[in-house]
């Protein structure tokens, strides 16, 4: 990877990062103080291991299976990506997504018999 991709993958490591923080929750650039592999890319998300691609052209099954395999004990994998002039996406496993909907949906339950 060139200098010019390595640059443009911290860019956009700082972006979802602030755009994380307009939502609430504190985030940063994992690998800015320690630098060390299988951190995640962009720490603050409870719960969620993110693997952030800024790339055009992703082969997304990698990302997936490198979140897999960095992300620790209690974390889901996330791959957060987005192209130039595209909206950020983000790729889970399937069972990873049944398990965050079906803790949403209990939540929904949950509050509407509390109404």
């Amino acid at each position: 990877m060139g200098k010019s991709q390595r640059e443009k993958g911290k860019r956009g490591e700082r972006e979802l990062a602030g755009l994380l923080r307009e939502y609430g929750y504190d985030c940063r650039r994992g690998q800015q103080y320690c630098g060390a592999s299988g951190d995640a890319d962009v720490v603050g998300l409870p719960g969620i291991h993110i693997e952030c691609k800024r790339v055009e052209k992703l082969n997304l099954l990698d990302a997936v299976s490198q979140a897999v395999r960095d992300a620790t004990k209690g974390l889901l994998p996330a791959v957060f990506h987005r192209k130039d002039r595209c909206e950020w996406l983000v790729t889970m496993r399937f069972v990873d997504w049944m398990e965050l909907y079906r803790d949403a949906q209990a939540w929904r339950e949950l509050k509407a018999k509390e109404r």
